[in-house]
């Protein structure tokens, strides 16, 4: 399987690097809701991690890849990224599965031919939910979670 562009092995590089360095304010507000943990670079990379610990970072993935082939411009990268996506995420024994019941992988995969930017929208709000009422609680009472607060306090106190 190659190196695709909406994978999480980047953000362990950011995360070592500390490109990124977020305040109290920032991890406060990844409590609040999934939408800003994800809005956040750092606090997307984090959750990236978190949920590699877990062993589900196929839906933090395939939730990108969503975001990615939504801005697609032009009609010949919307098929090839389609085409990707169910590749990797959606059929059955694909690399990465995701969890979907039977007609939404139905309707994915008879949109391939012509794909239209909601063609994985189904999908990804519910990959979203599954995160938001799952792994996202968890990491909020995570060791990650609590360092990155620990952190930014640390280097507020220094400022």
């Amino acid at each position: 399987m190659g190196h695709s562009e909406w994978d999480t092995k980047g953000f362990n590089l950011q995360l070592e690097t500390k490109d990124i360095k977020p305040t109290v304010d920032d991890v406060n507000q990844w409590a609040q809701s999934l939408d800003k943990l994800l809005a956040h670079k750092y606090g997307k990379a984090v959750y990236c991690v978190f949920l590699k610990s877990e062993f589900c970072e196929e839906n933090i993935e395939f939730w990108m890849a969503c975001e990615d082939f939504r801005t697609s411009k032009s009609k010949t990268k919307m098929v090839m990224k389609a085409k990707r996506i169910a590749e990797e995420f959606v059929m059955s024994n694909a690399p990465k599965e995701i969890n979907l019941d039977f007609y939404t992988k139905e309707a994915i995969l008879q949109s391939l031919a012509e794909p239209t930017a909601s063609s994985f929208l189904a999908a990804q709000r519910k990959v979203y939910s599954l995160m938001e009422n799952n792994s996202y609680p968890r990491f909020l009472l995570s060791d990650l979670y609590r360092d990155a607060l620990l952190g930014a306090q640390a280097r507020h106190k220094r400022a």
